[in-house]
């Protein structure tokens, strides 16, 4: 598996609106290599980017993302918040993201965010688009155990990441069980089982790392990737 040192988080990190286009186009021109972005349902079933299952933090609209239909959720004003350049930046279609990350020469890091109880429907439609849609470079991630399997199924030929926020004893098991070729976790994982998963040839991914040090400190430890919301630390060629 191919990972880029650098991941920028949820799209452009905290340099743009999160998990928008205005996002990818900013760590695309910033030299970024990588970004990871969230993905969940609306009512009627369009996979849309965003992290919360409620609209409050990142856009002017207000209740769960589930309860509104993709229009509803297009008229939404999505980059406002982070501020006045970005007024009026609209939540993405999956499928808009996937064409974009394919003209800007992006690895993705497809993260299906299920709202509650739509686990496997989410990984379901996720994976049916990218087996669709995409066919560049990256990895699915999922909390979701469920989503990641439904996922796997319509879309085989993907590579996929167990996402926790630790590395627990029996690591490699949950690997295999999940079919499974890499491990996203927390930067302040435990020392010891960071290195043994790197030592053991599987390719780690830490989030969120805002400052080099720390990313130095993984990288030496074995770490193939961070991921950053300050894709602007590091210069184009180093990420």
């Amino acid at each position: 598996m191919r990972y880029p040192r650098v991941i920028a988080h949820r799209g452009g990190g905290g340099l743009a609106p999160e998990n928008t286009l205005a996002g990818l186009r900013l760590a695309a021109r910033l030299g970024c290599k990588g970004v990871e972005f969230d993905v969940m349902l609306s009512a009627d079933g369009v996979p849309v980017l965003i992290h919360d299952e409620t609209l409050e933090r990142t856009t002017d609209g207000r209740g769960p993302v589930a309860a509104q239909s993709f229009a509803a959720l297009r008229a939404l004003d999505a980059g406002g918040r982070h501020g006045a350049a970005y007024r009026g930046e609209p939540i993405p279609a999956l499928d808009e993201v996937l064409a974009l990350c394919a003209e800007l020469g992006l690895w993705a890091n497809v993260e299906i965010k299920p709202s509650a109880g739509r686990d496997a429907e989410t990984g379901a439609v996720v994976g049916r688009m990218l087996a669709a849609r995409w066919d560049g470079d990256g990895v699915v991630s999922s909390f979701s155990a469920p989503a990641l399997a439904a996922a796997r199924e319509t879309a085989p030929q993907f590579d996929f990441a167990v996402l926790a926020d630790a590395i627990p004893a029996d690591w490699r098991q949950r690997l295999a069980a999940g079919a499974c070729r890499a491990w996203h976790c927390r930067a302040d994982a435990d020392a010891a089982a960071i290195a043994a998963v790197a030592a053991a040839g599987v390719p780690l991914a830490c989030y969120t790392v805002n400052d080099r040090a720390t990313a130095e400190r993984l990288f030496a430890a074995g770490v193939a990737a961070v991921f950053t919301d300050r894709p602007d630390l590091w210069a184009p060629g180093e990420m």
